[in-house]
């Protein structure tokens, strides 16, 4: 028996031009037989990325190996720093090592980490909201002179931050857009001396007003992407609180004909990691069920 389940993209979704640029900057290194190429931490928070450079001959080292000298790394090797960027201690070690070091940090996240030393510079101390286990966090807050790291509207409230100070917020660039609201507008109403700086990228805010638009219009959405992913994550928590079928879908091996019940429009997205080939995937799953 065949259903009739049409299937619909969010607006925005899929690799975002920081990630593309550091994906096809790998690939473009490896395609041109420069030697054997090394990536710090993982490139992008994907799975279905990482595999493909792996079987392409890419070495991943992680921090704490550049950190405790457990690399193969020697002078001269070629080193790629991945979306999320690192933190100022490892690129010193690395550069101490002497290997081509080429960074490719999102912008965002260059900006963000600028925009710390600046305001910092300023009379400033700073203030970060994000996930403090996460690459990015710890690489931009490097960059400061003790910066205050919050996860949350609950642990800024909780703290006991002197309102008298000068302080600059900071996010994490893919922050919940409607918490950071939330969290703006307790600042403003609780501070005097302060500077928010918007630190959110643009491609995720685009995702996130997608994915609120779309998990209204169907029946059930497939968010794609990886449970590393914070971007992804979030799209996942925003379309869960408008759209009860709402599922972060890994590969195609995730799908299940449950997910499909009672279904007449299905929404498809995707975080800023994942890839066109993986999302299409994903697709063609869906319609073989359909059939």
């Amino acid at each position: 028996m065949k259903f009739n389940i049409e299937i619909i993209r969010a607006e925005h979704m899929g690799f975002c031009f920081g990630v593309r640029e550091a994906v096809d900057e790998v690939h473009k290194y490896v395609d041109m037989n420069k030697g054997q190429i090394y990536v710090l931490g993982m490139l992008v928070h994907n799975e279905f990325v990482i595999e493909k450079l792996l079987n392409k001959g890419v070495i991943f080292v992680s921090e704490e190996e550049v950190i405790n000298e457990e690399t193969p790394l020697k002078k001269g090797d070629m080193v790629i720093i991945r979306a999320h960027g690192t933190t100022q201690n490892v690129q010193k070690k690395l550069l101490e090592i002497g290997v081509k070091l080429i960074d490719m940090a999102c912008i965002y996240v260059k900006s963000a980490r600028d925009q710390v030393v600046i305001w910092e510079q300023r009379g400033y101390k700073s203030v970060f909201i994000g996930d403090k286990d996460h690459p990015e966090v710890k690489g931009i807050t490097s960059y400061g002179m003790k910066p205050l790291i919050f996860s949350s509207l609950d642990e800024l409230k909780n703290s006991d931050l002197d309102i008298n100070e000068k302080w600059v917020f900071l996010f994490q660039t893919t922050y919940n857009k409607f918490i950071f609201q939330e969290i703006n507008d307790y600042i403003i109403n609780k501070f005097i001396n302060y500077k928010v700086v918007k630190t959110i990228c643009g491609a995720t805010h685009q995702r996130q007003t997608a994915i609120e638009k779309l998990s209204q219009e169907v029946d059930a959405v497939f968010i794609i992407g990886s449970e590393q992913s914070s971007n992804t994550k979030k799209l996942y928590q925003i379309s869960k609180k408008i759209n009860e079928k709402s599922y972060l879908i890994k590969n195609k091996e995730d799908i299940e004909k449950y997910m499909l019940e009672g279904v007449t429009k299905v929404g498809v997205s995707a975080g800023a990691s994942t890839p066109e080939e993986l999302i299409a995937i994903i697709e063609n799953k869906i319609k073989e069920l359909i059939d």
